[in-house]
């Protein structure tokens, strides 16, 4: 585990973080909303209560890297966390695609990785680890135009964690298997917003990478 007793670990995203958690940080059983990170919160504090974790949410519905760049400075470097973890994205690309004339919202790739390395520069040296995510799209078929874009948007993701020795996540690749044996509107309405499975897919992914065990293995 990468984790150290007392670390507060933060997240900041979109909807898929946000989740109807509480503001103006969401934090504790009730306050980090209902969806990974109420689940990555709940297993950490169950398997691991001896490094009395804090866990805070700063995800906003809606959000792109954009948005993220507005309110930086008040809900990552203000809060100083040990661990941040960043997962932006879904919302650059699927702007282009369900509001397509609408080009002011639209955020393409050379913005989109050259403010989420603006931002990461701007804390990685603050923090004791990051963990950055990629953002994704709930389809199987790699062709598809939605998915094959937000694909590319996860190569930013990863040429930017080399970068800044960051923990590479790869969300996409972390549904894969679940396509082997169930269509994609099970876990989805839009493709983009999952139900409890699909977040414990997140979960699972990312408590993955920072080494969690069942067994704990902190004592």
């Amino acid at each position: 585990m990468k984790f150290q007793r007392n670390d507060k670990v933060l997240f900041i995203g979109d909807s898929i973080t946000d989740c109807g958690r509480e503001h103006p940080v969401g934090e504790g059983s009730n306050g980090l909303g209902h969806g990974y990170v109420a689940q990555v919160y709940a297993l950490l504090r169950s398997i691991y209560p001896e490094l009395m974790l804090r866990v805070q949410n700063v995800g906003n519905g809606g959000n792109t890297i954009r948005d993220l760049k507005q309110r930086w400075d008040r809900d990552v470097l203000d809060l100083k966390p040990d661990w941040l973890t960043i997962m932006i994205g879904i919302n650059d690309v699927w702007r282009q695609f369900d509001n397509p004339l609408s080009t002011d919202s639209h955020v393409f790739l050379e913005e989109y990785e050259s403010t989420l390395r603006e931002l990461v520069a701007s804390v990685r040296p603050s923090l004791k680890g990051l963990v950055l995510m990629t953002p994704y799209y709930l389809e199987a078929n790699p062709e598809d135009p939605m998915r094959a874009t937000m694909d590319i948007y996860g190569e930013a993701v990863r040429r930017v964690a080399a970068e800044f020795d960051a923990i590479y996540v790869d969300t996409q690749a972390a549904f894969a298997p679940f396509w082997d044996h169930y269509y994609t509107s099970v876990l989805t309405y839009d493709r983009v917003h999952p139900d409890a499975t699909g977040h414990m897919v997140l979960t699972k992914a990312f408590l993955d990478a920072v080494g969690f065990e069942w067994s704990g293995g902190t004592k």
